[in-house]
């Protein structure tokens, strides 16, 4: 059954107000690419996470007009909140982050100009990236049957990431000197003590990785440097292994 995620909330559709309401290039993707019609059934995804069976009521060029059949109370989002900020990197290794990361999980992306990013993005430039990058992880939260479509925030430089941290229970910083050193702890010591529901800032680098200052300036204000395992990873490589190692702890060993 297609899935589309929309604007209102749970709370917003009452007995006076019960319909949902698509809008946007779903229209077009309901309309003239599936051809549904009135009386078809698909998944809503409100904006708060909550998923519901619904059936089309109406179609126009500007919207469409459902109605909630059932709310199924399946939640596929990761127990902790994990927020993935990757210094930019070269080519399209951004968007493969993004998709494979909105697959595994993650919360947020934010991007930020590392000192050893060879990237720079003009504002303009900026922009025209985070439109493709947000729908990247809308058509990855659609295909993974995600509750939640994780947000890409505008790109930050690396003083503004720092400011930043004080919004997360906790920040973990991978750092390729940690793995050389034989650390192997601190990643798992970090997912096991926080509670389901926190939220925790992973902090990758570039290709050409931290910068002794960053790292030193990422743990002034809080952040846990960590070893990602033996092996060094490639940058675009590290956020998902950290997310699959989240996934490990939070949810497949739950039950034991």
């Amino acid at each position: 059954m297609q899935r589309y995620f929309i604007e209102q909330t749970k709370q917003e559709v009452t007995a006076a107000s019960p319909g949902l309401v698509i809008k946007g290039e779903d229209v077009h993707h309901i309309a003239n690419v599936m051809r549904m019609t009135a009386g078809d059934h698909v998944i809503c995804c409100a904006k708060d996470g909550h998923e519901a069976k619904c059936r089309i009521v109406s179609l126009s060029k500007e919207e469409v007009v459902l109605t909630v059949i059932e709310w199924t109370g399946e939640n596929r989002e990761l127990p902790l909140q994990v927020h993935i900020a990757n210094g930019l990197p070269k080519g399209d290794k951004l968007e493969w982050i993004i998709q494979k990361g909105t697959e595994l999980g993650a919360s947020s992306f934010i991007p930020y100009e590392a000192s050893r990013s060879v990237v720079k993005l003009d504002d303009k430039k900026a922009k025209k990236k985070r439109e493709r990058w947000a729908k990247i992880a809308k058509e990855a939260a659609e295909q993974s049957h995600r509750n939640k479509v994780p947000e890409v925030k505008t790109v930050h430089t690396f003083q503004s990431l720092l400011e930043s941290l004080h919004g997360f229970d906790k920040c973990v910083v991978a750092y390729e000197e940690s793995s050389k050193q034989g650390e192997t702890n601190q990643l798992q010591s970090v997912i096991k003590s926080l509670p389901e529901g926190s939220s925790v800032l992973m902090v990758f680098g570039p290709e050409g990785g931290f910068t002794e200052g960053e790292v030193e300036a990422l743990k002034e204000k809080g952040a846990a440097a960590c070893g990602l395992g033996p092996r060094i990873l490639r940058a675009e490589t590290a956020p998902l292994y950290a997310l699959a190692a989240v996934s490990y702890h939070t949810e497949l060993l739950r039950g034991e």
